[in-house]
Order: structure tokens, then C-alpha cells, then sequence
């Protein structure tokens, strides 16, 4: 159990603690619970900090439930088949979602950076961070992305993610950083005392600070 996003923070940044020392480290946050999150941790390492935009796709009975994620470009796609076939999830719907979760993701960047360019992630470590994950979809779509901008090292760290989620990350970084691993996961909220909401105007303010 965590505190907060900020205490998350805090232990994963000892568990990242060899990258202190390395140059060129990039920390990522994904909008809009995990850039708190990342944000300590790029204190703490003294790194740069910056976002990664992408979206889940929700199944069409249950928006909550993801059965994929994008982020901007295209190879940053991931859809769970074995989850979509089961819900029989049509290819025009898909399509649909992520036309429109393109469009929204663009207008997240726009808003969040607020006329700052991206980082430069081409020969970079970069460790993407969020609040934690149930199904990893969004971290592997961010994984992605950050993979067709020709990093030298990607990681993912993560306060909190199943264990089976944890082996479908393993395989789209190089090293998967997760300081909990429960066996009864129902949501990433359980497993903090403190789990507001974010704004974007926070997420503003902790990337402009």
C-alpha cells in the first residue's frame, strides 16, 4: 500500500537509483496519475522529465476495460486479440476509437507542453513511469512509441501491476521495474490511501515546475 503517487514515486526512484549516475536518462510520465509519479522520481534522480500521450481503448459494453491503447503514431499500436475476439469486438469500431483517441492524444500534447518541444528520445535511456497498471495496455503502447523514436534503453516502472500483466511488459522493454506484484488486483486505486483525481491543469503545473 502507498501513501501517494508522490511515495510511489519515492521507492521507485531508489529501485532506479543506478541511472543517477548514467547521462542521458529521460524520465516519461503518462498523463494524467502517472506524471505525479514521474515527477518525483525525476527530482530524485535529478533527470529530465516529460510525457508520453496515449490512450486505452475500452470494449464497447465496458469502457473501462481496456482491449488495446495507441499513442500518436501508428507502430505505438497494441491490441489485446485474444480479448477482442472474446468480445467480439468489430474491426469497424476499432478502427473508429483509434481515429479518435489520435485526435484527442495530439490535443493532449498540445495542451499539456503548453509550445514546449518534446524531449529527444534518439539515443536516450528513457524510463516511462505511471501510477500502475491492470491490464499494461497504455504501458505498452507508450513503450512503443518511445521504441519508434530510437532510444538506446527503455524501461518501464511501475508502483503496482498484476503478475501476469508483468510478464506481457517484459517483453516490450528492456528492464520492467514493478514494486508490487498483488495476486487479487482489481484496480490500481486499492492500492493507495490517497488516489485523487488529476487534472490537466495539474499536470501543466508539474511539468512546467
Amino acid at each position: 500500500m502507498f501513501q501517494d503517487r508522490k511515495e510511489a514515486g519515492q521507492q521507485l526512484a531508489q529501485k532506479l537509483k543506478d541511472y543517477q549516475l548514467q547521462p542521458n536518462v529521460i524520465i516519461l510520465g503518462i498523463p494524467r496519475g502517472g506524471v505525479e509519479t514521474a515527477k518525483q522520481i525525476a527530482q530524485d534522480l535529478n533527470c529530465s522529465l516529460d510525457i508520453i500521450v496515449v490512450k486505452k481503448i475500452g470494449a464497447p459494453s465496458e469502457q473501462e476495460l481496456a482491449i488495446g491503447a495507441v499513442g500518436e503514431t501508428k507502430g505505438s499500436n497494441y491490441l489485446d486479440e485474444r480479448l477482442i475476439n472474446e468480445l467480439r469486438v468489430s474491426q469497424q469500431y476499432l478502427d473508429e476509437q483509434i481515429k479518435r483517441l489520435k485526435k484527442e492524444i495530439k490535443r493532449r500534447e498540445v495542451l499539456y507542453r503548453q509550445n514546449r518541444d518534446p524531449l529527444d528520445l534518439k539515443g536516450k535511456t528513457v524510463i516511462i513511469v505511471d501510477d500502475g497498471t491492470a491490464t499494461g495496455a497504455t504501458a505498452i503502447a507508450a513503450a512503443r512509441e518511445v521504441w519508434n523514436n530510437e532510444p538506446k534503453r527503455v524501461v518501464i516502472a511501475l508502483p503496482v501491476a498484476p503478475k501476469d500483466t508483468l510478464h506481457k511488459l517484459e517483453k516490450e522493454a528492456d528492464e520492467v521495474i514493478v514494486l508490487e506484484t498483488p495476486t487479487d488486483f482489481f484496480s490500481v486505486g486499492q492500492f493507495y490511501e490517497n488516489f485523487p483525481q488529476i487534472s490537466d491543469k495539474e499536470v501543466i503545473s508539474l511539468l512546467s515546475t
